[in-house]
């Protein structure tokens, strides 16, 4: 069956160069290329991983404050700022003078 198709530039290139290394025509090698592509399993559509959100428990006497995405970001700026200020304040290496 003839038919037609647009491939990249060097994508042909190729194709071409492995058919010629083979003996084969052009469309001879890619039918061999279909055909062993058609031949292999076909793969499986893999699924999404999802996991479960974690569950924290807690006393019940002790309720859990409600908090909010801007209490929450305040928090975890802060918490970055404590792991980045300390880096901050260390003393530069003294640079020796190459010479």
């Amino acid at each position: 069956m003839r038919t037609t198709m647009d491939l990249p530039d060097p994508l042909m290139r190729e194709l071409k160069a492995r058919a010629a290394l083979e003996g084969l025509k052009l469309k001879e090698y890619v039918a061999r290329l279909v055909e062993a592509a058609l031949q292999r399993p076909a793969l499986a559509v893999a699924q999404p991983l999802r996991s479960q959100p974690p569950v924290f428990k807690r006393e019940a006497a002790r309720p859990m404050p409600a908090m909010s995405n801007a209490r929450l970001n305040a928090l975890l700026d802060a918490e970055d700022a404590a792991k980045v200020l300390p880096l901050a304040k260390a003393k530069p290496k003294r640079r020796v003078p190459h010479g």
